[in-house]
């Protein structure tokens, strides 16, 4: 018999989510937003880094750790991210983009979840800084 897996999980990459929104802004102001100092205080926590660099490590102040191990300007950020109470950590990207003129969908897709509850947590995380992102373009 073919047991269907989970909403979210497969073979390769275990549990995972991708939430995505699409906002009145080009690229580089997408670009500039998640990796301004506010920005990243929004999706990665208080007390991340400052400099988005490859190799750069982290710890916030609510227990969120990891590593950039991809800088792609313009384009998208790859790094690793783990809660304090993981055993193991996850997989994040955040992608932004081009939707036409002037636009930019900012994507967050994480993967190498624990299971459907970490999933279903980080999905609403995800959609939560969605939309403080987008309260910042509304303010500008």
């Amino acid at each position: 018999m073919n047991n269907p897996r989970p909403v979210g999980q497969t073979a390769a990459a275990g549990f995972q989510v991708g939430v995505r929104r699409t906002f009145p802004i080009p690229v580089l102001e997408a670009w500039k937003l998640i990796t301004s100092p506010k920005g990243l205080s929004i999706w990665l926590g208080e007390g991340g880094p400052i400099d988005v660099e490859v190799g750069q490590l982290f710890q916030t102040e609510e227990g969120i750790s990891g590593e950039f191990r991809v800088v792609n300007e313009l384009e998208n950020l790859r790094l690793s991210w783990t809660a304090e109470h993981w055993a193991k950590s996850s997989t994040l990207q955040i992608r932004t983009i081009p939707a036409g003129d002037h636009k930019t969908t900012i994507s967050f897709h994480q993967e190498k979840l624990s299971g459907p509850d970490v999933r279903e947590a980080m999905k609403r995380r995800w959609e939560d800084v969605l939309g403080r992102l987008q309260g910042i373009c509304e303010e500008a």
